[in-house]
């Protein structure tokens, strides 16, 4: 249902139980440096035939960057977005929820003056998810979309506190 394979979405949790997997490092990568003007990091993927699949970015023009790749922020907001609308597909497929068209668009709104030395202001003031979707009642798909909101990776790494470490000589 909603392009989620909900058997085995209900196969990893006990209907029974509320169980909590251990918690695991599964997300390690490395950045491999900047080379041809971005950076570029190999993330080993599993699933795809290539075993990994190479991705480009730098800095914006206006910051120095050369336009050759998508910028930093482009890239953490079509992550938070994507994990969003997988993360709505899923809830709405487990609480039976049939959606079809469904559009997730993002926006932020910035303000460079503390990326840039000239203030110390938050840089990310605000984002905003506009959903579209089909096949629901308009009250289904707001309980659907504050459930996908709260149950959000992506948003979670954004919204809440969450200690950064920052390692020296690895």
């Amino acid at each position: 249902m909603n392009y989620v394979n909900t058997q085995a979405m209900q196969s990893s949790v006990d209907p029974g139980k509320q169980t909590r997997p251990k918690p695991r490092n599964r997300n390690r990568f490395r950045v491999l440096g900047f080379s041809r003007r971005a950076s570029r990091s190999s993330f080993p993927l599993s699933n795809m035939p290539s075993g990994s699949v190479v991705l480009a970015a730098e800095l914006p023009p206006f910051a120095g960057g050369w336009g050759t790749s998508p910028d930093l922020v482009r890239y953490c907001l079509y992550g938070l977005a994507a994990c969003f609308a997988a993360v709505l597909m899923a809830t709405a497929s487990g609480e039976g929820v049939q959606l079809s068209g469904v559009k997730v668009t993002v926006r932020n709104w910035m303000d460079l003056r503390k990326q840039m030395g000239l203030g110390d202001g938050n840089i990310m003031e605000k984002i905003k998810f506009s959903v579209q979707a089909e096949g629901a009642a308009p009250d289904q798909l707001e309980k659907t979309a504050a459930l996908a909101k709260e149950r959000c990776p992506g948003a979670e790494c954004l919204t809440r506190s969450i200690p950064l470490e920052v390692e020296l000589g690895i």
